[in-house]
């Protein structure tokens, strides 16, 4: 269910990089192929890497192109590394044309603490995230789900005859099935004014000629545990969830399992100088494996529903926003949460096709585990020990500009 003050908001995001200026992509791709080719050297000379399954996502990926939906892929955080070393993994097809580059989110504190990282990560598709405080609902979330939405879906602010209080949920419905009527089709059906001459979204942002990709770390940090919880996974964010229930059309969803990356940046040497920033464990093998596309039915499913909240719980005020209780209240967030969990059960299919993988402990899937245990440093229960440290811990954030001590205690 897609909101226009949501996607203005990811425009307004958007443009505060010049991204609709044509030098922008050649800066941009020019920027992503020097650290694919560096990373690529890398994992290929240095380690073992293996990517299983990769015609599945050579299908997902055209099918999504094929019928005009964004691309989303999900996938657990096992290292630092991850999102570079990952796409390096890909074959070269994947790197020759700036729209098939994906997309990311990437911690602000660390990508974008200055100038000169921000203009590079800017240009390496990347959008700055803030851990916390800010929650699911901050520019770089908005600015996703404006990238997942195709262009040519119909524009929010254009719906003549229509009540703004009816426009989300008349406007989802129509873009679910966009492709398969023509514009002229879908222009009689929302019967436009002689005033009304753009029934598509009115701008864009940034450039393309094709449907974007995204590519997320739900799980919002990496997470390295010690024997015999190793490759075992934290709970999913929301925030994986609104982009999903709010693009314009839903995207084809592809899960992604990974192991090694562990290997080449562990987390108990963060605080080892130089060492931090040297590959180690040289000649490790790394496994990448493509799950199958997440069911469309299952996803439209959750659509439907969240379209049902909006429909009950729109303020009327304000119909072009989200209201308070969709942000906040019990049954919007329980139906992220759902979302979220059902996306890491289709990577925990993969984790547990692996036989060199133990079963992973049922506790990991609860959110209220996790928060348990990051609250108490890991006191409630001491089996579960990290490799380093447990980055989700607030005292650890002190160089965070929206660190606050007083929660720490809380």
């Amino acid at each position: 269910m897609s909101f226009a003050d949501v996607l203005k908001r990811g425009d307004d995001f958007l443009s505060d990089y010049p991204r609709t200026n044509p030098l922008w992509n050649y800066a941009s791709h020019a920027t992503c192929l020097f650290v694919i080719t560096g990373s690529k050297i890398i994992l290929n000379t240095l380690y073992k890497p293996f990517v299983h399954n990769i015609e599945k996502l050579d299908v997902a990926l055209a099918r999504a192109r094929a019928e005009n939906r964004g691309f989303l892929t999900v996938m657990n955080h096992m290292s630092v590394v991850d999102d570079p070393a990952f796409y390096a993994a890909l074959p070269w097809r994947y790197h020759f044309d700036i729209d098939t580059v994906r997309w990311g989110f990437g911690a602000h504190n660390i990508c974008f603490s200055d100038a000169i990282k921000s203009w590079f990560f800017n240009l390496g598709k990347i959008l700055g995230t803030k851990r916390f405080g800010s929650g699911p609902f901050q520019g770089s979330v908005d600015a996703a789900i404006r990238i997942l939405s195709p262009d040519d879906t119909l524009d929010l602010e254009f719906t003549p005859g229509v009540k703004k209080e009816e426009e989300p949920i008349l406007l989802q419905t129509v873009n679910n099935n966009f492709h398969e009527k023509s514009h002229t089709e879908m222009v009689k059906f929302i019967k436009p004014t002689p005033e009304t001459t753009n029934v598509l979204m009115s701008k864009n942002p940034f450039i393309r000629s094709k449907t974007s990709w995204f590519h997320v770390f739900p799980e919002g940090f990496v997470l390295q545990l010690q024997e015999p919880h190793n490759n075992s996974m934290r709970y999913f964010k929301w925030g994986v969830s609104r982009l999903i229930l709010e693009a314009t059309r839903a995207p084809v969803i592809v899960p992604i399992f990974t192991y090694g990356f562990e290997k080449i940046a562990p987390e108990d040497s963060a605080e080892e100088g130089i060492k931090r920033w040297l590959p180690d464990n040289l000649g490790a093998e790394v496994h990448i494996t493509i799950g199958d596309e997440v069911s469309d039915s299952k996803i439209e499913q959750y659509r439907k529903e969240w379209r049902r909240l909006v429909e009950k719980y729109i303020d009327k005020s304000n119909p072009s926003d989200l209201s308070q209780e969709l942000m906040y209240g019990n049954k919007a967030q329980s139906l992220r949460s759902s979302l979220a969990a059902y996306l890491r059960d289709c990577v925990l299919e993969i984790r547990k096709s692996i036989p060199l993988l133990k079963p992973e402990d049922p506790r990991f899937r609860d959110p209220k585990f996790w928060k348990t245990y990051t609250n108490t440093e890991g006191m409630s229960d001491e089996d579960v020990k990290f490799v380093g440290k447990n980055w989700a811990i607030k005292r650890l954030q002190a160089h965070l500009p929206e660190f606050n001590p007083e929660e720490t205690s809380k």
